[in-house]
């Protein structure tokens, strides 16, 4: 069966800084046509911190869309579409966490919401970590908290640990390390 829509033609409804906003046209697959609302962003990278203690830094801050702090692994948007993702997440965990790794695990791609925007997050893991300041964004404000990879895994399944490209990661670790394999 063949699923593939096919834009017939677009709109831009916004500009903005971070994302843009655009009204397609689309063909269906069965010939008939339907509008489509799609928000363009340059993507981001998101890294699990994991010490050889098995223990995670996470972030806390304030996400304004949901108007509360919510816990994270350490992320942040690309500077531009094409920026490579390693190069970013080794930016944001220096940033957000003062910290450096000898060895990064790519843990694979998350479209977090692919029903309307075409963001992709790159995953990863951090580990052989070295701790110094960090660099916070001037509009930047967070705060670090460390705890156990056992610990952050019962958050996310308690739905304390409400962040998807979090819950993603961290699960995802946990795996990879019952498997041997990070």
């Amino acid at each position: 069966m063949n699923l593939k829509e096919t834009q017939i033609s677009s709109q831009y409804k916004y500009k903005g800084k971070i994302i843009n906003m655009r009204l397609d046209e689309a063909l269906l697959p069965d010939g008939n046509k339907a509008l489509r609302e799609v928000v363009e962003h340059p993507g981001g990278v998101c890294v699990v911190p994991i010490d050889d203690d098995l223990n995670v830094t996470l972030v806390r801050q304030f996400r304004y869309p949901y108007f509360e702090e919510i816990l994270e692994i350490p992320a942040g948007k690309r500077d531009k579409k094409d920026e490579d993702p390693l190069e970013c997440g080794k930016r944001e965990l220096k940033e957000e966490v003062g910290a450096t790794a000898q060895n990064y695990t790519f843990l694979g791609k998350l479209y977090p919401t692919p029903g309307y925007c075409g963001e992709i997050i790159w995953m990863y893991a951090a580990t052989g970590l070295s701790y110094g300041e960090q660099c916070l964004d001037e509009d930047e404000f967070l705060y670090t908290q460390r705890l156990p990879l056992e610990r952050a895994v019962e958050m996310v399944l308690s739905g304390e640990i409400t962040d998807a490209k979090t819950q993603a990661a961290l699960l995802k670790v946990k795996i990879l390390i019952e498997q041997g394999k990070l």
